[in-house]
């Protein structure tokens, strides 16, 4: 096989040049992934990929935007149990004072007494009612002076929008059921009626059990959906980094390597652009 000799024509500087050139190309890809972390950066690596990657990342961010509104309800709910627990153990000191009522033993000053102490209990529960707010909301607090808007609760718990609902329930009820007038108070019958197991003040007590029981549900309900949410999370960005992360240690060994092939294109590419200059030493003396 011969090789042309000409000055019009240099393939081997074609052939260097192309050389170079796919090292040059294969080079920069390989510098964008070593320098951005992933191989698939953007739309122009791999679109299939990439719009999938695009579709994961809003999961995420979805996801985790749910996790922070139900971090906020979560706060709501506490502040919710937090009240109803001081009203259930505030009750149970009512029911105390209403058993020394409901003996007929007890008369004149001892009964004033107790009638009063009754009283002030009732303030604390009223209290109670009126203080369980939070970020200006409130899911018992209807009576006058509450802290916060009283509403009930639809917050968004995954990344599709579905929503968990939370109930109210009327502080404003309950208070007026226990406001008993001085006049029952003043019987030791009446009294006796009110705590009995389907006395109105027993049912207010086991309504607050109640609720404590449904609040302390939907405060675990969220819990468990905030932890499997961010488990979620954690898969979802495994499967992403899988999907577009570079691997750098192989990465950077490739850059090594084709950083020589590059140089040796470029020194091949310079001695072919001197072999029409060599012809030239043919016709000089």
């Amino acid at each position: 096989m011969s090789i042309l000799n000409s000055i019009n024509t240099n393939p081997g500087a074609t052939i260097a040049l192309e050389a170079l050139n796919n090292t040059t190309s294969e080079l920069n890809s390989v510098q964008k992934q070593v320098s951005t972390g992933y191989s698939v950066a953007d739309a122009t690596d791999n679109g299939a990929a990439y719009a999938v990657a695009q579709s994961v990342r809003s999961d995420v961010s979805a996801l985790t935007t749910s996790n922070q509104v139900m971090g906020g309800v979560q706060g709501l709910l506490s502040t919710t149990l937090s009240g109803l627990n001081n009203i259930s153990n505030t009750l149970s000191s009512m029911r105390d004072v209403l058993v020394n009522l409901a003996s007929s033993s007890t008369q004149g000053s001892t009964r004033t007494q107790y009638e009063a102490q009754y009283n002030s209990l009732l303030s604390n529960v009223q209290n109670y009612i009126q203080d369980a707010g939070y970020n200006g909301m409130t899911l018992i607090g209807n009576v006058s002076g509450s802290d916060g808007t009283f509403q009930s609760v639809s917050v968004v718990r995954n990344e599709l929008g579905a929503t968990y609902g939370i109930a109210t329930f009327s502080g404003s009820a309950l208070y007026a059921s226990l406001a008993f007038t001085s006049t029952q108070l003043a019987s030791s019958t009446a009294v006796a009626a009110l705590i009995t197991s389907t006395g109105t003040f027993m049912n207010q007590l086991n309504s607050v059990g109640t609720e404590l029981n449904t609040y302390g549900a939907a405060t675990d309900f969220l819990n468990n959906q905030i932890s499997y949410n961010s488990d979620k999370i954690d898969a979802l960005n495994n499967g992403l980094g899988s999907l577009v992360d570079a691997n750098m240690a192989q990465e950077s060994a490739l850059l090594q390597s084709l950083q020589v092939q590059q140089q040796l294109a470029t020194q091949s590419l310079t001695i072919a652009e001197q072999a029409p200059s060599i012809l030239l030493k043919l016709f000089t003396g």
